[in-house]
């Protein structure tokens, strides 16, 4: 197989640069090696491609630069606020309230805290899902410190009800946060607008560079630092900043908001295309996720008795997950499948098809025609014909 030679509907894993964030970057890596805290001409003009950057990162986000400080990607940006969040002198005071469909970046650091002594309350899900609200009502105690829930799900797509929990949270005046690593760049996302405290951003999720990434931090509130040292980012993060990435970030998201609209729409075209196609050709097929309040790109189906993993072995040309990437080697049932209820037989058999930019229509249905022939295979391999 040539090196192009594949289709590939995996963005959800990761996306390829943008070639503007990668000619900006170059630019950087050529010109620009200036410490952005040193005060001549250098160190001057790499702190001024740092805080443009961290101007476009906003403008996408629809916050002041000065709330936003810049990470190493989704995982640290999480960490940051739930450790953040904790009198780590006090843990046992703490009380989180997440859900369980949340990703290994929200839930590990959560059960990290447990075992220090903090209270996690992981929200139930429905079959689609999505959180109820008034479960995070319920679960409000006069020791709660923080409420997080993501906005998209990266396996199913799914959005969660976030303005609805944010009217819950102000109420209770409760900071809450949301991981958008998802959902920034596929959807229209204003932190103001859901009622955010905190959001966190994947830099690789939206064209962007791997190893960089993004936190909201709405003004006046505040954080321990993950990362002591010296005064970068505000005092939040400690470090040299990454100008190169940083810059790379930032035109991402420069582009991301130019062309979202566009993309969002020729997305939801191409992925409905998907799911026609396949539902018309594989009996049985079953959806993974809410039908409508879901990201415009993903498609989560399964074919029941069918393990995912050798449906897609049998197609070398598609670069697509059975799940979520981050543990793909798993041979256990997705966590967020069992979390809304999804039988095992059902669950080990879910393809997760995720659209990008690059993808055409003659694509999507050359994809739908692999998996419709290769399933055709396995059934009549195992005397179970799909007509």
């Amino acid at each position: 197989m040539e090196k192009r030679d594949f289709i590939y509907l995996d963005h959800n894993a990761t996306t390829p640069i943008d070639p503007d964030a990668i000619e900006s970057m170059s630019r950087i890596m050529k010109e620009e090696f200036g410490n952005p805290s040193c005060s001549y001409d250098l160190g001057i003009r790499a702190k001024s491609a740092v805080e443009e950057s961290r101007g476009q990162v906003a403008a996408l986000l629809g916050c002041g630069p000065e709330e936003v400080v810049f990470t190493s990607g989704g995982s640290e940006s999480n960490n940051m606020v739930l450790k953040g969040i904790v009198d780590f002198r006090n843990p046992a005071g703490c009380h989180i309230i997440t859900s369980a469909v949340e990703h290994p970046a929200i839930l590990n650091p959560a059960l990290f805290l447990m075992e220090l002594g903090a209270e996690v309350t992981f929200l139930q899900v429905d079959g689609s899902g999505r959180v109820n609200p008034e479960e995070v009502r319920k679960a409000i105690r006069p020791d709660t410190r923080l409420i997080t829930v993501m906005l998209a799900n990266n396996e199913t797509g799914t959005l969660q009800p976030i303005q609805e929990i944010s009217a819950i949270a102000r109420e209770h005046e409760i900071p809450l946060h949301t991981d958008a690593a998802q959902a920034v760049g596929k959807i229209p996302v204003d932190v103001h607008g859901l009622g955010l405290d905190f959001l966190s951003v994947a830099g690789h999720k939206l064209y962007g560079p791997k190893g960089i990434g993004a936190l909201f931090i709405r003004k006046g509130q505040r954080l321990t630092p993950l990362i002591h040292g010296a005064a970068q980012e505000g005092g939040s993060r400690a470090g040299t900043e990454n100008v190169i990435f940083a810059v790379g970030l930032g035109v991402a998201c420069k582009v991301a908001k130019e062309r979202i609209q566009i993309d969002r729409i020729r997305m939801k075209e191409m992925r409905d295309r998907l799911e026609t196609l396949l539902f018309a050709g594989v009996d049985g097929l079953v959806l993974n996720g809410h039908p409508q309040e879901r990201l415009p790109n993903t498609l989560n189906i399964s074919v029941p008795g069918l393990p995912g993993s050798e449906i897609l072995e049998g197609i070398p040309g598609l670069c697509a997950s059975t799940g979520a990437a981050c543990h793909e080697k798993s041979v256990h049932l997705s966590h967020v499948l069992s979390a809304m209820g999804v039988p095992p037989e059902i669950g080990m058999g879910a393809l997760r098809l995720t659209l990008g930019r690059s993808n055409t229509m003659e694509q999507i249905e050359r994809a739908a025609e692999w998996i419709v022939s290769r399933v055709e295979e396995m059934r009549n391999d195992a005397g179970t014909p799909d007509h």
